[in-house]
């Protein structure tokens, strides 16, 4: 009996040392502070940046304001109306800003909920850049940003220009952009296809010809072992309706004379601009089929596809004619066979009209002679004395 009252005592010291223990330990965790976020921060002078709290519950009636010696007023962070979707509150630097740290906090009802700190860069000289194409391949199309944020620019009209570029290209204001308002830029700008490899340079000039930013655009063509030297095409192949891209076949393929083929042609690395200027050709075709790319099919098909309709000639002979695609600036040359079988409403070259017809009219005329010689028949019989 005294055993197991000591066992209980015992038991009972223990569980005490570990409840304590347990008291003792650290308690979960409170909910991160409030922190400020910031959308485009290290901005230059003349830019925004984007301002948001998180880890905050805002509440009913107290208003969110941040405030910073580099802003030229406070920035309210619950108007609905500066909201940027994602970015949080649009707060601009103004253009006489020097460089440096400035402090940031953001204030519920007057008091201090989040510190940052926002960092100004130095203002940069107005700059070209072509959207990272490296070494661009001749017949690319390449995107032109002219950044002019620079404190005392107020030009609206800007050109850039460069010998890669059939002509000079105009610069059109970007609005969209509400971090750099002195953003101008231009998208798709195709390459010559004929260029050679060079350094090209490429340089802004404002309304007046005078010149803003230049930089450099290296070009360098496809070269042997290169992916896009030779690409991986193959074709051409053949179909007759519109939907049946994916049933096309390179032989045994036939078509009335008269009527539409359609033409497949599938590149894994087609030339740049070849989307706009392959076609594919035969003595068949009443004129060259321009290929087309087709965005979809090429994804299903995992290579970029092509394709697009030709007409056959009316009244073509029948037989066997080449279909062919040239590609890669005349490095890829491939041919593929099409069977042409002879037009039901062919015309007969002495009468011009349809054969069909001629049958019509010769066994019309046929079952009418027949009725004639009946007639005569029966009345040579009604006449005759008996």
């Amino acid at each position: 009996m005294r055993a197991n009252w000591q066992r209980v005592v015992a038991a009972g010291v223990c569980g005490g040392v570990l409840s304590g223990a347990g008291l003792a330990m650290p308690a979960v965790a409170a909910e991160d502070p409030p922190t400020i976020s910031q959308a485009y921060a290290g901005p230059r002078p003349g830019e925004a940046i984007g301002i948001d709290v998180l880890n905050y519950e805002r509440k009913p009636g107290v208003h969110l304001v941040a405030e910073s010696p580099v802003f030229a007023a406070p920035v309210r962070l619950d108007d609905p109306a500066g909201d940027t979707g994602g970015e949080g509150v649009r707060a601009p630097i103004p253009v006489s800003a020097k460089p440096g740290s400035y402090p940031l906090v953001v204030k519920a009802g007057g008091k201090i909920v989040a510190r940052d700190t926002i960092d100004v860069k130095p203002p940069k000289r107005p700059s070209i850049e072509v959207d990272g194409v490296g070494a661009g391949r001749p017949g690319i199309k390449v995107n032109l940003f002219f950044d002019d944020l620079y404190p005392g620019e107020t030009g609206k009209s800007f050109t850039a220009h460069c010998t890669a570029f059939a002509a000079p290209v105009r610069l059109a204001h970007d609005r969209k952009s509400w971090n750099n308002t002195r953003t101008f830029n231009a998208f798709d700008v195709p390459l010559r296809r004929t260029l050679r490899d060079g350094s090209y340079p490429v340089w802004v000039t404002d309304a007046a010809g005078r010149r803003k930013a230049e930089s450099r655009l290296d070009v360098r063509s496809a070269r042997p072992g290169d992916d896009d030297y030779l690409g991986n095409a193959r074709g051409p192949a053949f179909f007759g309706k519109e939907g049946y891209l994916l049933s096309a076949r390179a032989k045994g393929f036939t078509i009335t004379a008269g009527r539409t083929v359609y033409v497949r042609w599938q590149d894994a690395h087609p030339d740049p601009g070849e989307e706009e200027q392959l076609t594919a050709t035969s003595p068949a075709f009443r004129s060259p089929a321009r290929l087309e790319f087709d965005m979809v099919k090429g994804h299903e098909a995992d290579d970029p596809v092509f394709w697009g309709p030709a007409r056959i000639k009316p009244g073509l002979a029948p037989g066997t004619y080449p279909v062919t695609v040239v590609s890669h600036r005349g490095r890829v040359k491939k041919t593929s066979y099409l069977t042409v079988t002879q037009d039901p409403a062919r015309h007969d070259g002495a009468n011009g009209l349809p054969t069909a017809v001629w049958l019509g009219v010769g066994t019309a005329a046929g079952t009418l002679g027949s009725a004639v010689a009946a007639l005569l028949v029966s009345r040579r019989r009604r006449e005759s004395p008996s």
